[in-house]
């Protein structure tokens, strides 16, 4: 167990990430549609907060994305940051629209607050690993760290791809059933009103 012990403070971050983290938010994003689901959202917020919803997918889609395939560096900070703060306000407007609209479980607010706060603890987590690119980052060291760059050391292949077929799996394919869903029912209710 001595080696263990061993492993660098780094490795360990950045594998808390990789395997804890990341797939955590699939699995929530996975419940968070099947709330909607349940909550029958064609019915109620329909296509509008589905919008909202495929929005945040991409939103945090994009910098998982250049994180597992490219080295962190400025120009990734502004990228997370930007995105991150965008994501905050989708999230606001998504709640929001929903409100009053449709029943919120206590399952999904439990679901929304994980969604909410796991970018926060990734992007803490990912200025810790890469503390020298974010000293960088505040201290406008910007020269030579704004073009993105394959990472020296790439991720193991099997993760990379295993972590993308489970995210379209149990995130993409979910939402675009959502989205066709409520565009249908819709789009059911407009022919019949107009009969």
């Amino acid at each position: 167990m001595e080696f263990l012990k061993a492993i660098p403070t780094g490795t360990l971050l950045f594998n808390l990430v990789l395997y804890g983290c990341l797939p955590l938010w699939l699995i929530f994003g996975f419940l968070d549609w099947y709330c909607h689901k349940k909550s029958k959202i064609e019915s109620t917020t329909g296509a509008k907060e589905s919008f909202y919803h495929a929005l945040m997918g991409v939103q945090v889609g994009l910098p998982v994305f250049l994180g597992l395939c490219f080295e962190i560096n400025c120009l990734q900070f502004i990228i997370i940051f930007l995105i991150l703060i965008a994501h905050e306000v989708v999230a606001h407007l998504d709640v929001q629209y929903a409100l009053h609209k449709r029943e919120i479980s206590i399952l999904e607010v439990h679901v929304h607050s994980f969604l909410e706060t796991l970018p926060f603890v990734i992007v803490a987590l990912i200025i810790i690993i890469n503390w020298s690119a974010f000293v960088d980052f505040i201290s406008f060291n910007w020269a030579g760290h704004m073009d993105l760059v394959w990472k020296q050391r790439p991720l193991d292949s099997n993760y990379v791809f295993g972590y993308f077929f489970t995210l379209i799996f149990l995130d993409v394919i979910p939402f675009i059933e959502e989205f066709i869903r409520c565009y249908r029912y819709k789009h059911s209710n407009s022919s019949e009103m107009s009969e």
